[in-house]
């Protein structure tokens, strides 16, 4: 009986109005993701374009990465003509009407009619998606009245948007398979209305504009205060709650995703060098990938009740790391469905894995008044350095190219992408041996005036 009323209790919190609303705002976060990175590739891969050339296309997701130097003005105004749906969901709106609107455009233009212009128009995808999700992560945050509900919208959050990707990087392939990657991407910009009526339908956090709006009174936007702290107030509360350990935080939140974001423009594309067909791709990704994604997030929160957040952290890195190198496999010589399958499912679970551990941690960290612009500084420090590395992807895979061939240029690219995340798994474990303050993420609840 205790059971059956626990399981009642749950259904009941996850179909919440509040719960649904973060899972469509979690898709709506998700969907433009890939669709200027790893999916763009291979497109950009089916029309013939050279692995160099995708890999610096992949630099428009250097977008996700600089988030943090817009945050302050999200943070503190609402944009003109949609005040009147509050601070965040303002924002959402009108991120999400741009969203869609480049999707569109790329449809429209595809690669036929030259790379700068379709990467113009993946570009301002990917400043409209960082923008987004600065506020739908600052919502999320807000929108939780206590830890455990943080808890809650963070696992619905990784829901939606892990169903997001598995959309544009499975099916995606089967549908372009059948009518074409132009009106594929016209479909998936559409898709966006998902996230338009959950942000129209969402409540504005109250918390949040309370704490905000306390400190607009303190120090108005207009005056040179107001101004710094919106710049540098949620850097100072940052640092000065955390100490020479925030640096040390910030080194391994960078290096943490790594492996994933270096090779992620080369995967699709190394697909259709070993010479799958893309709507098998797609189909292992949307059975056994999203399988094997749920079963990530539910395992990774099941960790962090367990063994709590770093050690969580610690196991995901790891995972990780494996699940990248596994890569390897597939280029040594024709992979069999079931090679294929289990390298699909380690990839998908070790993802879901380490990102649910991963944007609890972040949560963790952030103050009332400075939600959007921490988080989005803690978000793009695990962003940048990859957004970076990963436009010299194709670049690296051509040099090796030359003397190993370009199956062993491969092998070797996804044995060195998982190494590169050792780094970030021994940094942790030095956080872990530095106790409370290091090893769990305590929340800020206010900062100091």
């Amino acid at each position: 009986m205790n059971m059956f009323a626990r399981s009642h209790a749950a259904l009941k919190t996850y179909s919440s109005p509040l719960m649904l609303a973060m899972l469509a705002l979690g898709f709506s976060s998700g969907l433009p993701f890939l669709l200027t990175g790893a999916t763009l590739g291979y497109w950009l891969r089916d029309e013939g374009t050279s692995l160099t050339a995708i890999g610096i296309i992949s630099w428009v997701g250097l977008a996700y990465a600089l988030k943090f130097l817009w945050a302050p003005l999200v943070d503190r105004v609402s944009p003109p003509f949609l005040a009147r749906l509050g601070r965040r969901r303002s924002w959402m709106l009108l991120a999400q009407i741009f969203v869609c609107a480049g999707l569109v455009a790329m449809a429209a233009w595809g690669p036929g009619h030259g790379l700068l212009t379709l990467g113009a128009f993946a570009l301002v995808v990917a400043f409209s998606s960082a923008t987004q999700d600065i506020v739908i992560d600052a919502w999320r945050i807000e929108s939780a009245a206590n830890d455990e509900e943080q808890g809650l919208l963070t696992s619905a959050y990784q829901l939606g948007y892990r169903i997001a990707l598995l959309a544009t990087d499975g099916l995606i392939l089967i549908v372009a398979t059948y009518i074409g990657w132009s009106v594929s991407y016209a479909i998936y910009g559409i898709a966006m209305c998902v996230g338009v009526a959950a942000t129209l339908l969402a409540p504005e956090p109250a918390r949040g504009d309370a704490a905000i709006n306390s400190r607009l009174r303190k120090t108005p936007l207009a005056t040179l205060r107001g101004i710094f702290d919106a710049i540098a107030g949620p850097f100072i509360a940052f640092f000065r709650a955390h100490g020479w350990l925030a640096l040390l935080m910030l080194a391994a939140i960078t290096l943490y995703q790594l492996p994933y974001f270096v090779m992620g423009p080369m995967a699709n594309p190394f697909y259709h060098d070993i010479g799958l067909a893309k709507d098998y791709v797609g189909k292992v990704r949307i059975t056994i990938g999203i399988a094997a994604s749920f079963v990530g997030i539910a395992a990774a929160g099941v960790a962090v009740l367990r063994i709590g957040t770093i050690r969580t952290l610690i196991v995901g890195g790891i995972i990780l790391a494996v699940a990248t190198a596994a890569f390897a496999l597939l280029a040594i010589h024709k992979p069999s469905n079931l090679t294929f399958a289990l390298v699909m499912a380690g990839d998908s679970f070790s993802i879901s894995f380490a990102g649910v551990a991963l944007v609890t941690y972040l949560s963790g960290l952030t103050s009332l008044g400075y939600t959007a612009t921490q988080y989005a500084l803690l978000s793009s420090a695990y962003t940048w350095a990859g957004k970076i590395l990963k436009g010299f992807s194709g670049a690296v895979i051509d040099g090796l190219k030359a003397s190993h061939g370009l199956m062993g240029a491969y092998e070797i690219f996804f044995i060195g992408a998982g190494a590169i995340g050792l780094p970030a798994i021994l940094l942790f474990m030095v956080l872990a041996a530095y106790g409370p303050k290091g090893y769990e993420a305590a929340p800020l609840h206010h900062p100091a005036d």
